[in-house]
């Protein structure tokens, strides 16, 4: 059978986020998917909840059992969504996990304050999107630019999912992952202020921290972040051929 690898983007962001890493698979022969979340890219009429997040991911998990093992790939906020799914009490069909980006607990005074942030963008001229072109400009790479932001912006989504975020139990999560796994942090990333606690959860995960590269780890330096999901593709080969 041949491995599959399930995509799932950040917030505001959509699918469009992983054509690089697409393209990479489909080059070597690896079957891949890419969701959009509710309320986000082909999905942005919706209305963002926890549990539409967690149907969605399910639902492309379970269709790509049926065709090999899976890794489940996982940035920012679809990371956290992911990281309560791979920690439910009945454990779902993946083989092996990378979350990027999203090594911080959502609670307290950290996430009122993004949303703070957050809504301060959206008071701006066009919800702050001219300043946010301008910083994406200057620190993604050709390749990944447009790809980015191909699927629009879901500003509407972006504080509900935030709010919605707050009733995770990542911890309790963390404790019960027992695949293959990686954090995959940018050196100057925000949400690395939990990575401690998070590596201490899953003694066995690996910490990746990819020097000069932002929150945006996977568009920023996409050959490197490509080389991690090879990374766990092999891994996981050999925890099969090791185990049959």
């Amino acid at each position: 059978m041949t491995p599959q690898v399930v995509f799932v983007h950040g917030i505001r962001t959509s699918a469009t986020m992983w054509r690089a890493q697409l393209a990479h698979l489909s080059a070597l022969g690896v079957g891949a998917t890419a969701v959009d979340l509710p309320g986000h890219g082909t999905r942005i009429s919706e209305t963002f909840t926890l549990d539409g997040a967690f149907e969605t991911i399910d639902a492309a998990v379970t269709d790509a059992a049926t065709r090999g093992p899976v890794l489940l790939v996982a940035h920012s906020m679809g990371g956290l969504v992911s990281i309560e799914y791979m920690g439910r009490e009945q454990p779902p069909p993946v083989g092996a996990f990378i979350a990027a980006g999203c090594t911080s607990i959502p609670r307290g005074a950290g996430l009122a304050l993004y949303r703070t942030l957050a809504r301060g963008f959206d008071r701006l001229p066009r919800r702050g999107q001219p300043l946010t072109d301008i910083v994406l400009d200057r620190t993604l790479p050709p390749e990944t630019r447009a790809d980015f932001g191909a699927g629009g912006y879901a500003y509407d989504a972006q504080d509900v999912a935030l709010r919605s975020l707050s009733v995770l139990d990542l911890v309790t999560s963390l404790k019960r992952i027992s695949v293959p796994m990686w954090f995959v942090n940018g050196q100057w990333d925000q949400l690395r202020l939990n990575e401690r606690l998070f590596t201490r959860l899953t003694p066995e995960a690996e910490l990746i921290v990819v020097p000069r590269t932002s929150h945006l780890v996977t568009a920023m330096r996409p050959r490197v972040f490509n080389a991690i999901v090879d990374l766990a593709l092999a891994t996981m080969a050999r925890e099969r051929s090791t185990s049959g």
